[in-house]
């Protein structure tokens, strides 16, 4: 499947978002949807501006035509990971008072259990990882979640990542070199035991002070 061609929240409609990050995002959603063997993986950012959750990466059932596709703040499961800022496991979505199910029909594909976990940058939610109909039960669904979680994590910091860079740079795109290491980051993270992903996580976080001098810029 195509990566597809976006922006992202609050950016300027003639500026399109780099390759770098449409390559994060897409592998962050085939890991997860991998990882939970699931009809499909998603990730939705927030609109700035407006609040709505918008599309922005989809592997499995609907990656062909559900990017860019958008709801209105609040709108399912989803809208309530990104009010609460909580991840969340519903194993049967038919007892569920938060789940849409008309939003569910509008977008062609119905589940009966879902994962969500959300995107945290500089203490707000930017968005929200969602998995549906996960098959795989090696794990507790605590695990699950802790792990779900971690793919969160990796997916904010390093968007937090590339955006510090691409302001830095004023608006040029990072690299091959390190748009493919981000790629691989990403991609070991995806199959490594909680443990190293916990300390990946880590250097990650110690290679962003490196980057922004130490400063809160967020």
């Amino acid at each position: 499947m195509p990566l597809q061609n976006y922006t992202l929240p609050n950016s300027q409609p003639a500026h399109q978002t780099p390759l770098t990050e449409r390559q994060l995002l897409h592998s962050v959603v085939e890991i997860a949807r991998h990882v939970f063997g699931a009809a499909a993986s998603s990730i939705f950012l927030i609109d700035g501006d407006s609040g709505d959750l918008v599309f922005e990466a989809v592997a499995g059932q609907g990656d062909a035509h559900l990017p860019g596709t958008r709801f209105p703040a609040g709108t399912g499961i989803a809208g309530w990971v990104a009010m609460s800022g909580q991840p969340v496991y519903v194993d049967d979505l038919s007892g569920s008072r938060r789940f849409s199910r008309l939003t569910a029909e509008s977008t062609g594909y119905v589940p009966n259990s879902l994962m969500a976990a959300p995107l945290i940058r500089s203490s707000d939610c930017i968005g929200v990882l969602e998995v549906l109909d996960p098959s795989v039960a090696s794990r507790s669904e605590l695990a699950d979640l802790d792990v779900l979680s971690l793919l969160a994590v990796q997916a904010a910091i390093s968007l937090e990542i590339l955006i510090r860079a691409r302001h830095r740079t004023h608006g040029s795109p990072l690299t091959d070199e390190n748009a493919f290491l981000l790629d691989r980051i990403g991609k070991a993270m995806g199959v490594a035991d909680p443990a190293t992903v916990e300390l990946a996580v880590s250097l990650l976080a110690a290679a962003e002070g490196v980057l922004t001098g130490g400063r809160d810029t967020g």
